[in-house]
């Protein structure tokens, strides 16, 4: 779980990059990304601290995503500070929180 909150800060705040022309590129993939990156980030968070209270889980996530959403705004690196970013981590946090959930539900 540090590992992965460790690598994923730092992907987020590295200096961007241009975007080159991929051939599975299209417009919004970053939010996808996004989604995905933070859904793995919520299920993670949650097999780490099953018992958390939902609350305390939202709560942590959404100043995590504030935080570096602002930081990458505020460092200058050419990453610019995007709200559907924040809403695009705080739904893929959600999706990984219910399918942890889900899981332990099912097979547990």
């Amino acid at each position: 779980m540090p590992i992965y909150w460790a690598f994923l800060t730092y992907m987020l705040l590295r200096p961007g990059e241009e975007n080159h022309e991929y051939w599975f590129m299209f417009n919004g993939i970053d939010k996808v990304l996004h989604l995905s990156i933070f859904g793995a980030l919520g299920f993670c968070f949650m097999a780490a601290f099953p018992k958390i209270k939902f609350y305390y889980f939202f709560q942590i996530i959404l100043i995590y995503a504030f935080l570096t959403e602002i930081l990458q705004e505020e460092m200058g690196l050419g990453r610019s500070m995007e709200a559907l970013d924040i809403v695009a981590d705080i739904i893929g946090c959600l999706l990984g929180y219910y399918i942890y959930k889900f899981l332990v539900k099912r097979f547990f």
